[in-house]
């Protein structure tokens, strides 16, 4: 049975691109952007998958949980925890990067009620250029849904895609620097059949990506839907990877509500370190042709897949 899709309701992981500190409320001006260097000669305005993060929104007690639940399973280490204004017009928030191996998280917990529409927003992507980045995300098909605005170290923005996907872009004044990952996440992005190819078309051109699989009968089993069939896309550029998972809208609870998806070496380790670390365990591992793959929550409500590929 083929399982055509429908837009998802997404959940509140959100938040901001991973170095904000503080936010200048003055309007966005000309020499500001002019201010920026012309956009090197390449492939795009991507510049690296350990700069894109997944954005998480929680409440402020359970920031330590999340944070070292996270570290616990994946690797890696926080940077420092900050009290800032990251938005355009006036909020606090706490906010606190944690970078990993598998993936870069941006945690918020607000003070104050949360801007529109911030908090919809699943990633932020370190770009070149914001004026070529919105530039080539109209070109492709984005809405401009949140202006360029200043920060006291670049600027930022939140484009829209066809079937609902926001992102955020960030860029700075002077380029931050991060090692590669060790393993590329997926951005999992539900959309309906109707926008499917609309979002696939139009990310792959602003991203300079290319499609790498087009399953229309891939195993549904993967979203809670064991003996049926979904279609299921698969794209990589510099920007990492992104899973396109085309349904419709019947999916047992969790699925749909994950962002990101992140790879390991050993999946069966990764799972005894996170419920050793207090993370639940929501959809068993489930095994499919080239992987196998599971749900987990984190303390703070934040749901994620974690896979691991099958030996070749």
């Amino acid at each position: 049975m083929q399982v055509y899709p429908q837009r998802r309701t997404r959940l509140m992981p959100v938040a901001r691109s991973m170095v904000l500190v503080a936010v200048f409320l003055i309007p966005l001006s000309a020499s500001v952007l002019r201010a920026q260097a012309d956009p090197a000669p390449g492939p795009g305005v991507a510049v690296g998958a350990q700069y894109d993060s997944t954005h998480v929104y929680i409440v402020s007690g359970d920031f330590d949980a999340l944070v070292n639940s996270f570290v616990a399973t994946f690797g890696g280490k926080p940077s420092k925890r900050m009290v800032s204004s990251v938005t355009p017009t006036p909020s606090s928030t706490e906010f606190q990067p944690v970078l990993t191996p598998v993936g870069l998280l941006s945690v918020f917990a607000y003070q104050t009620p949360i801007p529109f529409p911030f908090g919809q927003e699943r990633t932020g992507f370190l770009v070149t250029d914001m004026n070529q980045a919105i530039k080539d995300a109209r070109a492709a098909g984005a809405e401009v849904i949140v202006e360029p605005f200043k920060d006291p170290i670049g600027i930022d923005a939140v484009i829209q895609w066809p079937g609902g996907v926001k992102m955020q872009l960030y860029w700075h004044f002077t380029p931050p620097t991060y090692a590669p990952l060790e393993t590329i996440p997926d951005n999992r992005v539900y959309v309906s059949p109707g926008q499917a190819d609309n979002f696939v078309r139009g990310f792959v051109a602003f991203a300079h990506g290319r499609v790498v699989a087009d399953d229309k009968r891939a195993d549904a089993g993967e979203i809670g839907r064991g003996g049926e069939t979904y279609r299921r896309i698969r794209i990589t550029s510099l920007f990492g990877n992104t899973q396109v998972l085309v349904t419709d809208g019947h999916l047992p609870y969790p699925f749909g509500h994950e962002l990101t998806g992140y790879q390991v070496k050993d999946l069966g380790a990764t799972l005894d370190k996170a419920k050793a670390a207090g993370v639940k365990i929501l959809s068993a591992p489930y095994t499919t042709s080239d992987r196998t793959t599971a749900i987990l929550e984190f303390p703070g409500g934040y749901v994620a897949e974690v896979h691991s590929l099958a030996a070749r």
